[in-house]
């Protein structure tokens, strides 16, 4: 029992020896209550000191206020695709062995060759120029020899017409010489027979002669047909292989340019990098058959995708930016201009938006590459008073910034901003500041601990639910 006392006793002690240490060092419970809002920190001032060894510690940098025209933009994710006049697909034009002249990843300009064709089909396609040519040559020389001919038959024609004159002439004095004396029967007779025999002649040769003259216009629609043929047979190789058809008509050395064509060269249309080739040098390929691919970089478009929602804000002829995503540098923005897609997608609600550069220097620029497209939808009227959004920080419900005092390059002064529109960028300040200002452009979080009246301060609560600020031995 004596030792049960004692043990009561002194935890009895204990506690007492706690109890005033507590309230030692709290106060009592009345003055907790009554003189706690005394106690505490009056509100932080919208002034902060910031000598230059604060500055350097939390690294604040500043930023001068600007006038800029402010736009309002529309940031879509986007990515960059060839041009369809990018692609140049170079295909064999008849079928044959293919050599190639280039290599994957080369660079071409129009006119460098590409490959040579040795084809079977244009050996046939000589064969058959050949023998209308040969045709069109035996016809000329037909044509050129019935010229003589149909002289020689109006010229015989002509001078049996001039002896049946004659012999009529004859006939007449004869039957004048009966007439007046008498005894001319026989030589009449006779000169009658005569007469009849060159009208038979000169009918025979007016027959050869029209006879002639028909041969000679059969062979010169014979020889208009030959001639178009192979005009036609010249066109159609010329548009097959890709060759002027004036060099393949030209004649050099007795030849024309067809007939001395061995292999059929296909060289680049326009500047490109060789993309892709498929065939291996040395195979054969069939007509029409793909070859060589090329594709020019430059010649490129940015495809994005826009909520319909949004199809009000936007036209053709929109001025737009191209926007480096990653490790790019961000400085390396390229102009553009905005076309609306034809179509649209109902279950994504999207349609479509295509973007063409404007300017030359398209370092980041390339196929299948994904950026971001900044379309400017609105522009203020003038030039504004604006400051980078990034030095706006949310504090509550507010949005403040820090502008330095004019008067003491020390001090910064808390601003509850006054905003009108921005652009992703920069944001329009409507009262605070005036040209000439300096804006906190780094650091400025910290300044925002250091003066807002919501954030939570230090301290410890009492066991009774009173707050204390500090902590609990202060």
């Amino acid at each position: 029992m004596n030792r049960d006392n004692e043990l009561r006793s002194l935890s009895a002690l204990l506690w007492g020896v706690l109890a005033c240490i507590f309230l030692s060092s709290c106060g009592s419970p009345d003055q907790s209550n009554t003189g706690g809002s005394a106690a505490q920190d009056p509100p932080p001032s919208n002034r902060i000191d910031i000598p230059q060894a604060v500055r350097q510690n939390l690294g604040i940098e500043f930023i001068k206020v600007e006038r800029r025209q402010i736009t309002s933009t529309l940031r879509l994710p986007g990515r960059i695709e060839l041009l369809p006049s990018a692609t140049q697909h170079y295909r064999a034009p008849l079928g044959g062995r293919i050599s190639l002249n280039v290599e994957p990843l080369q660079k071409v300009k129009p006119g460098d060759l590409l490959y040579t064709i040795d084809s079977h089909e244009w050996r046939a396609l000589q064969r058959e120029l050949g023998s209308v040519t040969n045709k069109l040559t035996v016809t000329e020389a037909r044509l050129d020899g019935m010229s003589p001919l149909a002289r020689a038959c109006a010229a015989h024609e002509s001078s049996l017409r001039d002896a049946l004159k004659v012999s009529a002439d004859y006939v007449e004095s004869l039957e004048r010489a009966q007439a007046s004396v008498g005894g001319q029967g026989a030589k009449l007779a006779t000169a009658r027979v005569d007469q009849s025999r060159l009208s038979a002649q000169i009918a025979e040769a007016s027959e050869k002669h029209t006879e002639t003259q028909t041969r000679i216009t059969e062979l010169t629609a014979m020889l208009a047909s030959q001639r178009e043929q192979i005009d036609l047979l010249l066109s159609g190789a010329a548009a097959t292989i890709g060759i002027d058809k004036a060099r393949l008509a030209a004649t050099e050395s007795g030849k024309a340019g067809w007939r001395t064509l061995a292999t059929i060269e296909v060289r680049a249309a326009q500047t490109g990098v060789v993309n892709e080739i498929a065939v291996a040098n040395g195979n054969l390929v069939e007509a029409y058959g793909a070859v060589v691919t090329t594709v020019e970089p430059g010649r490129v478009r940015c495809h994005a995708r826009v909520l319909q929602s949004d199809i009000d804000s936007l036209r053709d002829g929109l001025q737009a930016t191209i926007v480096p995503v990653g490790a790019v540098n961000p400085q390396h923005r390229v102009a553009a201009t905005v076309q609306i897609g034809p179509t649209g997608n109902p279950n994504t609600r999207t349609f479509d938006v295509f973007v063409t550069p404007t300017d030359k220097d398209l370092r980041f620029v390339r196929p299948g590459l994904a950026v971001f497209v900044e379309i400017i939808t609105k522009t203020s009227g003038a030039s504004e008073l604006a400051i980078p959004k990034s030095c706006v920080l949310p504090d509550g419900l507010d949005r403040v910034f820090f502008r330095r005092d004019p008067n003491n390059q020390d001090l910064v002064i808390r601003i509850v901003g006054d905003f009108g529109q921005d652009d992703g960028k920069w944001v329009e300040v409507m009262s605070g500041i005036t040209d000439g200002d300096e804006i906190v452009a780094a650091g400025a979080f910290e300044l925002v601990l250091a003066s807002s009246n919501q954030v939570p301060k230090g301290g410890h609560f009492h066991a009774d639910g009173t707050w204390h600020a500090g902590k609990d031995n202060e």
